[in-house]
């Protein structure tokens, strides 16, 4: 009740002021003409403190209660008075005013008959003395002031309602242009990275591998300055970038929604009350977003729809996710209604795996949490990446075409096999991005080491060159997967992250050239154990389909051939294995030398 009382604009307390004037005049007058009151003292004082004090109290809860309780409490009481003092009646004066003052809506048709018309016709009654048309007239005349004074309150309501919503939108519009500011930073900023930085990119890993094949001093010069030229331009290229990002982008978390209720707090003259619980941890740019989102979002419509003058806001930091409380002390709501600004905060919240729940009850204010997963912005997470090529350029050009996924994190690189052994003996990284080529020890010789010491640590082949018989030696050795230097970033990113979870990808290209390889090894050894048994061609091939279960008539139809020439072959096939006549004795046999394969 005092803090609804703290709220009271100067309207509430002139109200106030004249209710207290009147009750004291009456106890006043009360006390001055005791002896001609029917009832005992004491009935009548604590009757008028109740008629002071009850309607006062019932108007802080309801309107409508303030006006029964007023004319039936203080209207009795002026009533009671009037008919032992006729000329007592102006008392209820002050009555009439204030119920047509916090009279609303409805209230009107019955208010104004009761004070104007009812009441007086009871004076009248009581005290026939007093002319009933001139206390319609002076009733009539009260209740207009208050009605007046009423119109009055209203506007300056409506005013105040007009600035604080000038003042919200006004900040509202001021975090719309800086989130704005900030995603078309974002967006820019990703673009010339992807494009800018992975054109200048290429083109120095390109030139370094075309090294080797230059074979003249003015050549090699030439390389040397188109390389600089790169290497500036790409440089200036992450200057451009680094003045792309807005101040705001360098704040914590905690720092930036603290600024953002400070703010709101100045402009919509509203308390607000920011607390952090737990260690902060770092959050990806998107959960930034989200959470400043969903905090402006809240407190606007706190002010706007629930009329809410206070606001506490909670940051939890927890292990497993991390929450934003914002609770207001407005008016709530039977029903709530989601409109474009609560819709969009969920669908960010759902792009990153999290929810927003909103409860709302009428006086209890409202209460929005927004849930966000800690994910891969968790540093244990994060795929550890080591690098290992002979060229320094390279090695950086990676780390700069790797730097832009959240979830990949290079934690060193290696100009040779021998240090990338000695740094995953050290660092123990998820994933090693291996070249081949290199002095002292190459990358085959590395990738055997690092599986024989650390089996859980991935290998994924990074090369240039398309050798299907070395790569067929690595994967046999235990490398994870091959993949060349011309591939596209996200389909680097892509095959790092398939490797880290225990899969296994070979470059397309590669992959056509080692199944072709394994088809030739496989058909060399299946002619060589042809030649061994004096196997035909045409027995070999009808001892596969038969292993695949195929009937003779099928096998014959299929080949163009009679069903008993499919016999005759068979038969034949069956002998030279050694076998008697028998199907499974075949197949067997021919699985267990390798004429054909399961």
């Amino acid at each position: 009740m005092l803090e609804m009382v703290k709220q009271w604009f100067w309207y509430d307390w002139i109200m106030l002021g004249l209710r207290l004037i009147i009750s004291v005049s009456l106890i006043l007058t009360t006390i001055r003409f005791q002896e001609g009151l029917s009832l005992p003292f004491w009935i009548v004082i604590f009757w008028e403190i109740a008629a002071f004090s009850i309607p006062w109290v019932c108007l802080l809860l309801n309107y409508k209660y303030y006006l029964f309780t007023e004319i039936l409490v203080f209207g009795g009481l002026c009533v009671h008075l009037t008919s032992l003092f006729p000329e007592a009646f102006p008392s209820f004066l002050g009555s009439v005013f204030l119920i047509a003052a916090n009279s609303a809506r409805l209230s009107y048709h019955w208010t104004a008959p009761a004070t104007v018309l009812v009441i007086p016709g009871i004076f009248y009654i009581v005290s026939p003395d007093n002319s009933y048309w001139l206390m319609v007239i002076y009733y009539g005349l009260a209740y207009v002031m208050g009605f007046a004074f009423h119109l009055l309150i209203v506007n300056h309501r409506q005013n105040e309602t007009i600035r604080n919503q000038n003042a919200v939108l006004e900040q509202y519009m001021s975090q719309i242009e800086r989130i704005t500011l900030a995603e078309e930073r974002n967006r820019l900023s990703r673009e010339l990275h992807d494009t800018v930085g992975h054109a200048y990119t290429s083109i120095i890993m390109g030139m370094e591998a075309f090294r080797p094949e230059l074979a003249t001093e003015t050549g090699i010069q030439r390389l040397d300055s188109l390389l600089e030229l790169g290497r500036k331009s790409i440089e200036e290229v992450r200057g451009y970038l680094h003045q792309m990002e807005s101040p705001q982008q360098s704040l914590s978390l905690v720092q930036s929604l603290q600024n953002l209720g400070d703010e709101f707090q100045e402009h919509a003259r509203t308390k607000v009350s920011f607390r952090a619980f737990g260690e902060e941890h770092r959050l990806s740019r998107q959960a930034k977003m989200a959470f400043i989102r969903c905090l402006q979002e809240s407190l606007t419509n706190a002010v706007r729809h629930g009329q809410a003058t206070e606001i506490t806001v909670s940051l939890q930091f927890g292990q497993q996710d991390t929450r934003l409380e914002v609770h207001d002390n407005g008016r709530g709501m039977e029903e709530w209604q989601e409109g474009f600004g609560m819709n969009a905060m969920k669908e960010r919240a759902m792009n990153l795996q999290g929810q927003v729940s909103v409860y709302t009850k009428p006086g209890d204010g409202t209460l929005v949490t927004c849930s966000l997963p800690r994910q891969a912005e968790m540093e244990d997470d994060l795929i550890q990446l080591l690098i290992v090529d002979d060229q320094p350029f390279i090695r950086e050009s990676l780390r700069v075409l790797l730097d832009k996924y959240q979830d990949l994190n290079v934690v060193g690189s290696a100009e040779d096999g021998e240090q990338a052994v000695d740094l995953c003996g050290r660092l123990q990284p998820h994933v090693v991005l291996m070249d081949l080529d290199m002095p002292r020890m190459n990358g085959a010789e590395a990738t055997k080491m690092i599986k024989q010491q650390w089996p859980h640590i991935r290998v994924l082949i990074f090369t240039t060159f398309q050798d299907a018989k070395q790569a067929l030696d690595l994967l046999r050795s235990g490398a994870d997967g091959f993949l060349l230097k011309s591939s596209e970033p996200l389909e680097l990113a892509d095959t790092i992250r398939l490797i880290h979870r225990g899969g296994t990808l070979i470059d397309r290209g590669m992959s056509h050239k080692i199944f072709e390889k394994l088809d030739k090894s496989v058909q060399s050894t299946q002619l060589k154990i042809a030649n061994d048994y004096d196997l035909t061609h045409r027995e070999i091939e009808i001892l596969q389909l038969v292993a695949k279960g195929l009937r003779y008539k099928t096998i014959a139809s299929k080949l163009y051939l009679s069903d008993g020439t499919v016999r005759n072959y068979a038969s034949s096939a069956y002998i030279k294995l050694g076998v008697r006549n028998n199907k499974e004795e075949a197949i067997q046999k021919a699985l267990e030398i390798g004429i054909i394969v399961s």
